[in-house]
């Protein structure tokens, strides 16, 4: 039985070698924090507080791995998120009467959310028309229409903060089924279809075809402008689904709401093995290293480092996963170019 563990787990490290370090890395990270805490890392409130602080990150750090599979990057998902968190506020404050019933409520919420995504496919489609048709460098478009969204969320809600939510809408970031609160069993299911659209649909062949070469890809056919516009689209609903739990867990939606976890999605991404240079990525490289992420920020703060600290710790830890992953892709382009002209010589 131990003989067929390990040649599985070899079959699955020679299938997944950007990735295959993590499991390892994540039990050292939980051993670490155990002994530097004194056990209480593995307290079941800890571990309770450490998983319902998951589900929003891993929902946008989602939204951008997606573009980054593609060689691009979408720096507005938190600004999105707040546009469509705000826009979602004024609604349920607007429209929910007092003493609804429950079948009025379901509705309510229901419209809601689906004016959060109408927003979201809006927003998307901006990005993805600036890029792929446009032919904008991503990172100046998405820079822009950050600066965009978050002056009209400002705008919007003049600096305030919306609060207050309907108590029937917090039950998306409170409530549990079989034990597993909501909000997570939504990122678990949204992570579910994104690895099946990635690996089993046609769009995700397609995807990693752009971000490997876009000018091959065309010429095979495959209409890049579109992939790129269906790209961030779905990277904007995907951050408009964080919005949705963001609101319900934080009973409240301003501009600036979550702006340090921007940092946080692009290291989570190039931790979990997907390729800044595009045409990599694997949706369960990302889950790892957000426990990773996560598991080292709830450590620092159970040892009292304080929050500033932390952010200079994860910005060492992307420098250093960067320059990981360019060594990585020089050295992939040189065997590549041997192969090359061992080829020609024949």
């Amino acid at each position: 039985m131990f003989a067929e563990f390990v040649k599985r787990y070899q079959s699955w490290h020679d299938r997944n070698q950007d990735i295959a370090a993590l499991p390892w890395l994540l039990f050292v990270v939980l051993a670490i924090m155990t002994v530097a805490t004194g056990g209480r890392f593995l307290r079941a409130h800890n571990i309770t507080n450490l998983l319902a602080q998951m589900p929003e990150l891993g929902l946008l750090s989602l939204a951008m791995m997606v573009p980054m599979v593609t060689a691009g990057i979408n720096l507005s998902i938190i600004s999105s998120a707040n546009l469509t968190a705000v826009i979602m506020a004024l609604f349920l404050k607007g429209v929910f009467p007092q003493g609804a019933g429950g079948g009025t409520t379901i509705i309510i919420i229901v419209g809601a959310i689906a004016l959060g995504m109408i927003v979201s496919i809006v927003l998307g489609l901006l990005n993805g028309f600036l890029v792929g048709y446009v032919e904008v460098p991503a990172v100046l478009t998405t820079l822009g229409t950050m600066i965009l969204y978050e002056g009209i969320t400002l705008a919007i809600t003049r600096g305030f903060v919306i609060s207050s939510m309907p108590e029937a809408y917090l039950l998306i970031g409170n409530a549990r089924i079989l034990g597993l609160p909501i909000h997570m069993i939504i990122f678990l299911v949204v992570a579910l279809v994104m690895a099946i659209i990635f690996h089993r649909r046609p769009y995700g062949r397609h995807l990693f075809f752009v971000g490997s070469n876009p000018t091959a890809t065309a010429y095979s056919g495959v209409n890049v402008r579109r992939v790129l516009l269906k790209t961030y689209v779905i990277s904007s609903v995907l951050a408009g689904i964080a919005a949705v739990v963001m609101l319900a867990r934080f009973n409240s939606a301003n501009a600036r709401q979550g702006s340090s976890l921007l940092l946080s999605t692009v290291l989570i991404c190039m931790l979990g093995g997907t390729d800044p240079f595009g045409g990599f990525g694997k949706v369960l490289g990302l889950v790892m290293a957000m426990v990773i992420l996560q598991a080292v920020t709830n450590g620092l703060n159970l040892l009292g480092v304080r929050s500033f600290a932390t952010v200079a710790i994860w910005g060492a830890m992307l420098v250093g996963v960067i320059a990981y992953r360019y060594y990585q892709h020089q050295k992939w382009e040189r065997k590549r170019k041997q192969l090359q002209r061992a080829r020609m010589q024949q």
